[in-house]
């Protein structure tokens, strides 16, 4: 994960270093691609970090739910 957004990093610091003025064009809505690839870059980076901390996770999903039902049941008895 870190190598892919480390290639779209290093692409939108080569755009600017060396075709800045390819920064100026209009890509979407009236926004150039200066900021859209910028917030791009932010995006992607929190779906990167959302989907490192689902890889992170300490036990399964399915383990969590099935204590949380078993615990839920023994506080009703």
């Amino acid at each position: 994960m870190f190598f892919i957004y480390l290639a779209l990093y290093t692409g939108f610091v080569l755009i600017n270093a060396f075709a800045a003025d390819r920064m100026e064009t209009i890509v979407l809505a009236g926004l150039n691609l200066a900021i859209v690839y910028g917030f791009g870059l932010i995006l992607f980076a929190l779906v990167l970090a959302f989907i490192y901390g689902l890889l992170c996770k300490s036990e399964p999903l399915e383990d969590l739910t099935s204590t949380k039902a078993a615990t839920t049941e023994e506080d009703s008895k």
